[in-house]
């Protein structure tokens, strides 16, 4: 290793003296032509729209409406950003005032665009029941990527996959498109930073990365621009090249989690604001709403829900991808000092159980793993007291690229309730959804550890079948197969969880 990285440090400044062979996308004659569409859920009644051209757009705009025949309304914005080394701009323009749980339909303005569609949000307390589906750690595929030769005779074709692909997790995705209402994504992506894994990207550093930034949200688009995509960060975010103490190499641009900033940053939202009748809620939900940082740490509701996504990357004590953390990758900090801490403090207090009884929260890097991956002290150290103090039902990460699943646990004790009305937070980890590393040995087990399955890729669907019962299942992505199935059993009788 230590060879290789004498070898990579210099790769990223030769790309300007040598023949370009990155497998960039074909750039499209109009180039307001959108690419890489994703939506995200922004507020309690609205939809930020995202997507991506090859040129600045003065004046970005969305035409919506509840017919696909009539797109009677219009939002704009002047968000059109873009970073040195990067070819595309990113837009994102916000839909508010929706109705709740109705089908919209939406067309990014442009001569070459289509018309597409959503689901609108539910309200926070509507007890209707849903699902959602948990992708960690999918990554490119291709050229740049890990591909597993499929059966491509069964695959869905709204949305539409390039069979080519062999994408088994993304086709599942769109096979299933009727069974979840949006997707939470907390931390690696394209994996654009292992670029130098493949030999004919080993002159060309500095396109090789975006160009797998460019190829895999084209992949992730019929998912992304119809779901709601909640996303948050993971450590091949970070920089240009997964290799620790190199990051100062570097080009401006691609270091500090830029595009994912860039992409997500306006688009993720902040905290809503409290829906519930008590006043020290209302607080502590206002507190939280100027203390979140979108699109690290946030936090957001849906109908019998309340969601947390944080960012186990960098923002408190000994992150391992902030300065001098044990991931040598230098990122960070993005909040004042123990911002980020003081935001899931006022957030997860300000939940009412009455409105929200469930309570998820999702990050990255997992603190509970069976022998064969990597366990995150300083996450542990930082984030666990207060998931057990607020009464944290579910908590979801990735970052070992497996499959797994917990019984309710806390401080490496499981509780004796079991799935039947614990006061711990239950524990997966979904990163076996597939990239260029390709799956992690599940070794040696523990005790607490209830699933683990690491012989094909595989993601997780949460049903939230009522305010008291929460079902966990995994699936084989090639097959829809179900690899494991759980449901969690929560009381739900406190307004607010202190323990």
């Amino acid at each position: 290793m230590a060879a290789l990285s004498t070898f990579v440090k210099g790769l990223p400044f030769l790309a300007a003296c040598v023949a370009a062979s990155a497998s960039y996308p074909p750039i499209p004659a109009d180039l307001t032509t959108p690419v890489q569409q994703r939506i995200a859920i922004n507020g309690p009644n609205a939809i930020s729209v995202g997507w991506n051209t090859y040129e600045a757009l003065s004046k970005p705009c969305v035409q919506y409406g509840t017919s696909s025949d009539a797109l009677t309304s219009e939002a704009c914005s002047t968000d059109s950003a873009t970073y040195h080394t990067s070819r595309t701009y990113s837009n994102a323009v916000t839909l508010t005032g929706l109705q709740p749980a109705t089908t919209y339909y939406y067309q990014i303005v442009s001569t070459n665009s289509s018309v597409e569609h959503f689901v609108s949000p539910r309200i926070a307390g509507d007890k209707t029941p849903f699902a959602i589906s948990v992708v960690i750690d999918l990554g490119v595929y291709g050229a740049d990527g890990f591909t597993i030769q499929m059966d491509q005779t069964k695959r869905d074709t709204i949305p539409s996959i390039d069979p080519s692909l062999n994408h088994t997790t993304i086709s599942r995705l769109a096979t299933n498109i009727n069974d979840y209402e949006f997707v939470i994504h907390p931390g690696d992506f394209a994996y654009a930073d292992d670029w130098y894994l493949k030999p004919k990207n080993l002159l060309d550093g500095v396109n090789a990365y975006e160009a797998i930034i460019e190829q895999f949200y084209d992949q992730l688009a019929p998912i992304a621009g119809r779901k709601a995509y909640m996303a948050s960060p993971g450590n091949h975010e970070a920089d240009c090249t997964e290799i620790d103490y190199t990051s100062f190499l570097c080009p401006t641009g691609q270091k500090n989690f830029t595009d994912f900033m860039n992409r997500f940053g306006q688009m993720m939202p902040t905290a809503f604001t409290s829906t519930s009748s008590n006043t020290t809620a209302a607080i502590n939900a206002n507190k939280a709403k100027m203390l979140a940082n979108p699109p690290f740490w946030y936090s957001f509701e849906y109908g019998m829900v309340h969601f947390v996504m944080f960012d186990t990357e960098t923002d408190f004590a000994s992150a391992p991808d902030g300065p001098g953390g044990s991931a040598g990758l230098d990122g960070g900090p993005f909040g004042a000092p123990n911002q980020q801490l003081e935001f899931m403090e006022a957030d997860l207090a300000s939940v009412d159980r009455t409105v929200t009884p469930w309570l998820i929260v999702g990050g990255h890097r997992p603190w509970y793993s069976t022998g064969g991956g990597s366990s995150c002290g300083p996450c542990q150290t930082a984030f666990e007291p207060l998931l057990y103090k607020y009464g944290v039902d579910l908590a979801i990460f990735g970052h070992v690229h497996n499959s797994q699943r917990f019984v309710p646990v806390n401080n490496s004790i499981a509780d004796p309730n079991g799935m039947n009305n614990p006061k711990a937070p239950m524990y997966i980890v979904a990163g076996g959804a597939g990239n260029i590393e390709g799956l992690e040995s599940i070794g040696s087990n523990v005790s607490y550890n209830a699933f683990a399955y690491n012989a094909d890729f595989a993601y997780a669907q949460v049903d939230f079948q009522d305010a008291n019962h929460l079902q966990v299942q995994f699936i084989r992505s090639s097959t829809g197969e179900i690899l494991d199935s759980s449901v969690l059993y929560k009381e739900h009788t406190e307004q607010f969880v202190v323990q």
